[in-house]
């Protein structure tokens, strides 16, 4: 039996495995039709770093049932769940957001290998048990993420624009810690 944890990204141990992981994201993107989003260089151990200063910087792990405490799980995802303000949100168009007057986190950067299952419902079962009102967004292409983010019941809101000028699509929920 297999006992998923979440837990804080540590560089420069999970570096490798980290790598890893977004090469398999962003090789799962290809194949569904996704080609533009992350580039070569993206996600980076830079953007991690950033990640893991603003507090927010997490792995999950799968590990089989009886391994001692103290041996690491298989990294299967890795996700940053970051406090607001989000810059890139400040202006959206076509939109928006169902409140502005409240904190929030984003969730950003989730990365998965192909043979996890349910990652995304982990990491919102995680979020969800830490703050009601969560913002996401994610590229036009990327349809395994808009699939997901509306089944578990995010609204869309309409467009942003990241730093670089890209499009993404945004969405956000409220609800009540743990649901």
């Amino acid at each position: 039996m297999i006992k998923r944890t979440i837990r804080k990204t540590s560089l420069p141990k999970d570096a490798e495995r980290l790598m890893a992981v977004f090469a398999a994201a962003k090789a799962i993107m290809r194949a569904s039709g996704n080609l533009n989003q992350w580039g070569d260089d993206y996600p980076s151990l830079d953007v991690v770093r950033s990640d893991i200063e603003r507090g927010g910087s997490y792995v999950v792990e799968d590990k089989e049932e009886g391994v001692p405490a103290g041996v690491d799980g298989k990294i299967v995802a890795y996700f940053a769940f970051l406090p607001s303000p989000e810059p890139t949100y400040y202006i959206i168009y076509n939109g928006q957001w169902l409140n502005d007057d409240q904190p929030y986190h984003v969730i950003h950067r989730i990365a998965s290998v192909p043979e996890a299952h349910g990652i995304f419902s982990s990491i919102m079962e995680f979020c969800f048990a830490r703050e009601t009102n969560i913002r996401i967004d994610t590229h036009r292409d990327n349809h395994i993420m808009q699939h997901n983010i509306e089944k578990h019941g995010f609204t869309y809101c309409g467009i942003i624009h990241l730093a670089s000028g890209d499009e993404r699509l945004a969405y956000q929920r409220r609800g009540v810690k743990g649901s």
